[in-house]
């Protein structure tokens, strides 16, 4: 299995997402770093590996009840706050600006590889991780060492209650479309909870 990031930063995302996700959301955080990983090495597409990683842990902090906005949709709070995470890291202005760019784009329209990488592999990661959305991408054989060291703890349940809050909240935020658009029955149709 692919190891993690050591770097500082990467650690210290370790640190926060550790601190702020639920046990099923956190390996949800990592295991979309994993897959894009895969999937990335399966097409070829060379990516900013610490940049990801640190984006795919943090991408879902604005789910978190500390963090959640009031009027922001959560990636983009979430986004936010991987800028500042990026800045207090060290990290140029423009470096963050990225964590925060790809946290965004992984909610919207399918962003290309060749535009766009790493905002790229956490929309295939996470679609697959959430919603099981392009199996075909993701090699059969990944699925068990992947899954038994990070294990999925319910979280189907847990994301899909996350985004049913949103939705009811925030009305004009992507996942009020996607709860609109049958999230439930994918989420709950997703392979790996089968």
């Amino acid at each position: 299995m692919t190891e993690l990031p050591q770097t500082p930063a990467a650690t210290a995302a370790l640190c926060v997402a550790t601190r702020f996700h639920s046990p099923a959301l956190l390996n949800h955080s990592v295991r979309a770093y994993l897959w894009g990983v895969t999937y990335a090495e399966a097409h070829g597409i060379a990516f900013d590996d610490e940049l990801y990683y640190v984006s795919a842990l943090l991408h879902d902090l604005g789910l978190t009840d500390p963090f959640d906005s009031h009027r922001l949709a959560f990636e983009v709070a979430g986004g936010d706050l991987a800028w500042v995470f990026g800045v207090a890291a060290g990290w140029p202005a423009d470096r963050a600006a990225r964590a925060e760019e790809i946290i965004v784009l992984h909610m919207r329209e399918d962003v290309s590889a060749t535009d766009d990488p790493e905002s790229h592999l956490l929309q295939v990661a996470t679609g697959w991780d959430v919603a099981g959305l392009r199996p075909e991408e993701f090699s059969v054989e990944a699925w068990p060492e992947i899954l038994a060291r990070y294990q999925r703890l319910g979280f189907g349940d847990e994301f899909l209650a996350c985004f049913e809050d949103q939705a009811s909240r925030k009305p004009g935020s992507a996942a009020a479309g996607a709860i609109a658009n049958n999230a439930a029955g994918r989420m709950k149709a997703n392979p790996l909870d089968g």
